[in-house]
């Protein structure tokens, strides 16, 4: 019970509301529910809370607005039926906020918006000073441009970059489920609600199984992975039924509805947590077990001595993935040199870097400055 206290002491929230609610299971834009959602993200506001939505619905609304009754497989499909929803998405979110005299901003993202170090400070720039003047902002991804390469996936996952963009205490995750249960509530009868587990336990996996519904894309396993993800920044995730009266509210409130996951520890250092956001690689190197022991110790730089080898094609500065002989991830990190060269000078000490490339960007392939540990 005294896990859910942070939520009343948060003073900054993320609020992801998935498809199905948002749009009545396909149904159209349920403009009642997200009027509910917004009074209660209005007071929150009012008690000191800054909050940023995320909100899943383009395509959703898109579809339903052109008479379609499945979700398109076609990428640009997807991305006409985005362009058409997105703008009564928007339009109903800027109404319902109006009737509390706040703004909205819109604010759409794709992967490389937070894979580039420049584009991520702005993004996070923006976002804080919307916040601020007291705006709220709206975020979802921009499915009118995204591709499969360099979506996210799904707004969970966006949600918990989020809330790691903006350093948030909290995500909530608003669902047509009650939240994560020991078992399927549709075929066990018996199943409970799990109340409250660190984000990192892994017996939480099993009972996360199974897919999204037919209008997201995202489903009970991958609001445990986001949940994951925002821990790293040292923030909480609860997963809520949003159909739940008063659902916000009440968790405020301290009411045990919905599954709270904690986080391990607190906030990495600002870099590191952008390092550990990123899920998309350039590239691979492949280390030894003596740099995969020296990693695993901590606030140790990669040098090229302990890399075997290389695949990929990056540019000095990418992030790399660094795996261990038996291909799993150790650590990923910001590289120093670009894929040829880091090949050129792969199982070599340092002193021998200028011997080989003819010169010396630097002596570590990863400094520990820019490598975290997974």
């Amino acid at each position: 019970m005294s896990e859910r206290l942070q939520l009343r002491k948060a003073r900054r929230l993320v609020i992801k509301i998935g498809s199905a609610l948002l749009t009545n299971d396909g149904k159209g834009l349920d403009v009642a529910a997200l009027g509910l959602w917004v009074d209660q993200i209005a007071e929150l506001i009012a008690d000191g809370v800054e909050v940023v939505v995320v909100s899943s619905g383009s395509v959703a609304e898109g579809m339903s607005r052109l008479g379609w009754s499945a979700r398109p497989q076609h990428l640009h499909e997807l991305q006409a039926a985005a362009a058409v929803g997105q703008m009564g998405l928007v339009q109903t979110w800027e109404a319902q906020f109006k009737r509390h005299d706040i703004h909205t901003a819109q604010i759409l993202l794709t992967h490389d918006d937070l894979s580039d170090r420049k584009r991520y400070l702005n993004g996070r720039s923006t976002l804080r000073t919307l916040l601020d003047f007291g705006v709220v902002p709206i975020v979802n991804e921009n499915d009118t441009v995204v591709t499969d390469e360099i979506r996210f996936g799904d707004n969970d996952t966006l949600g918990a970059l989020v809330a790691n963009l903006i350093e948030a205490d909290g995500l909530i995750i608003l669902t047509d489920q009650l939240g994560l249960f020991n078992k399927d509530p549709r075929k066990h009868d018996d199943a409970q609600l799990v109340t409250e587990r660190k984000a990192e336990d892994r017996d939480l996996d099993a009972m996360a199984g199974g897919g999204a519904g037919a209008l997201g894309r995202g489903g009970m396993l991958t609001k445990l992975r986001a949940a994951r993800l925002a821990a790293r920044s040292g923030a909480f995730t609860v997963i809520v039924g949003g159909r739940i009266e008063h659902a916000i509210a009440r968790l405020r409130q301290g009411d045990v509805i919905g599954t709270l996951l904690l986080p391990e520890q607190g906030r990495m250092a600002a870099r590191k947590q952008w390092i550990a956001s990123h899920l998309q690689t350039r590239g691979t190197l492949s280390l030894d077990e003596g740099a995969v022991k020296v990693l695993r110790q901590g606030g140790r730089s990669l040098l090229p001595v302990g890399v075997k080898s290389i695949a990929g094609q990056f540019r000095r500065g990418e992030m790399v993935s660094c795996v261990d002989p038996e291909g799993k991830e150790v650590a990923r990190g910001l590289v120093n040199y670009n894929a040829d060269e880091a090949r050129a000078i792969a199982g070599r000490s340092s002193d021998r870097i200028a011997e080989v490339l003819g010169y010396v960007s630097d002596e570590e392939m990863i400094h520990r400055d820019n490598l975290v540990v997974v």
